[in-house]
């Protein structure tokens, strides 16, 4: 009986160790293509950041994760880590851990788990605020260069412009392509 035992709970660790190898981070690149600079935030991973006209930053975003968010601030003044933005501010901090407050161009997904299929979208259902191309290396790239591009969700019951791309994808997000 004790073997049975042994043995199942052995079997139970090997698939456990099997799904935990599988699932991996998406990497986002994350570019700033303005003439100015936009301090760009990501929940529920990634926080918050300035960069500066060409600088880019790379945010790892665990397997599973639902319902995340990347957008960039604009006008923001930081004295530490916390400050204000004129767009997508998110209760004054540099790091982000809530949404921002509108107007912003949200680049929203959820990263499936095991090599399951990730999905991804532009929402301006919040407001437009910048240009954006949000790409997934398996799949289409989507452009918003205004507050009514085609490629993006423009009113909540607006729901066909989510696209699916393969587990274990990477991202792009540029700013002002």
């Amino acid at each position: 009986m004790a073997s049975g035992a042994a043995a199942s709970s052995a079997l139970l660790l090997l698939v456990a160790a099997l799904v935990a190898t599988s699932a991996r981070a998406a990497t986002f690149t994350i570019t700033n293509n303005c003439g100015s600079t936009v301090w760009p935030a990501a929940t529920p991973v990634g926080g918050g950041t300035q960069l500066d006209p060409g600088q880019t930053w790379t945010v790892d975003v665990p397997a599973g994760t639902q319902s995340g968010r990347v957008w960039g601030r604009t006008g923001c003044s930081f004295n530490g880590g916390s400050g204000s933005c004129q767009t997508g501010d998110c209760g004054g901090a540099l790091s982000c851990t809530l949404s921002g407050q509108p107007p912003m161009t949200l680049a929203e997904f959820t990263i499936g788990g095991g090599g399951s299929q990730d999905f991804y979208d532009i929402s301006v259902i919040d407001g437009y605020n910048l240009a954006m191309l949000f790409s997934c290396s398996t799949g289409v790239t989507l452009n918003c260069g205004g507050p009514s591009c085609p490629d993006a969700y423009l009113f909540p019951s607006d729901n066909t412009k989510t696209h699916a791309c393969s587990g274990n994808s990477n991202y792009q997000v540029t700013f002002c392509p």
